[in-house]
């Protein structure tokens, strides 16, 4: 069985959570997600747990039990505590600014890069422009609005500029050698 489909999911006191069929909603003091579910997997909520079960062990049904489980804990979580993701703008002259919930950052082009913040994702600005926060209640959109701003200008081995996410090694490169006399 499933070490991750087998666990319960305890619900928080502010969520509620509908189960009709294979489709479900998640409500709580952050929001409200959505999700279809595959129709094989049974979703059932008992005593403030939700419980996600398999009707057989076939490779197909063992791969979506862990999956739907997953799924359905970070609906839970986003609702509840939220996501978020932070960056860190390495360079010199590199930064970033909020202009009303859009991101606009410096990154050594001759043009400044705009991101308009989607529905229930927004943004923070730290540390005078060299931190940026993503934050929201849906962890797949998080990730790819962080993944889209690093795009812009990955961090480089030699010098180490560009966006990374906050932790993230980069492994630094030796650059030319002098002329050797």
């Amino acid at each position: 069985m499933s070490r991750i489909g087998k666990q319960p999911i305890a619900l928080p006191a502010k969520v509620q959570v509908t189960i009709d069929g294979p489709d479900v909603t998640v409500k709580g003091p952050k929001g409200m997600l959505q999700q279809a579910f595959h129709p094989d997997i049974t979703i059932k909520e008992e005593d403030g747990q939700i419980l996600v079960t398999r009707p057989t062990d076939q490779r197909h049904h063992r791969s979506l039990h862990g999956l739907s489980r997953a799924l359905l804990n970070n609906m839970v979580v986003g609702v509840s505590e939220g996501f978020r993701k932070v960056l860190e703008v390495h360079g010199v002259g590199y930064s970033a600014v909020l202009e009303g919930q859009n991101l606009v950052m410096k990154l050594g082009f001759s043009h400044d890069v705009v991101i308009e913040s989607p529905e229930n994702i927004s943004f923070e600005v730290e540390d005078r422009g060299r931190t940026i926060i993503v934050s929201g209640i849906d962890k797949q959109q998080v990730g790819q609005i962080a993944a889209e701003i690093r795009q812009w200008r990955p961090p480089e081995p030699y010098k180490g500029k560009g966006v990374r996410y906050q932790g993230e090694y980069v492994r630094r490169k030796a650059g030319k050698a002098g002329k050797v006399g």
